[in-house]
């Protein structure tokens, strides 16, 4: 199944993707805690930023980087 980028856009209504909101972007398939961990690696999505004390990521760039990971199975 490949993400639908557009509707994840629409859906989410913010240029931006906190990291602690990433589970609920993601419908359950990513952790906040997973995401620490992959921008601590350096793999992460391009283009990460802070609020204050908040870790935040462009919506453009999630997508994306969800986009490469992403592979059916079965």
């Amino acid at each position: 199944m490949k993400i639908d980028g557009l509707k994840l856009r629409e859906a989410w209504g913010s240029s931006i993707v906190a990291r602690r909101e990433i589970k609920k972007f993601s419908g359950g398939a990513l952790n906040p805690g997973t995401m620490a961990n992959f921008d601590c690696l350096g793999t992460g999505p391009a283009g990460r930023f802070k609020v204050g004390r908040k870790v935040c990521y462009p919506i453009d760039e999630v997508i994306s980087w969800m986009e490469d990971r992403t592979e059916e199975v079965g």
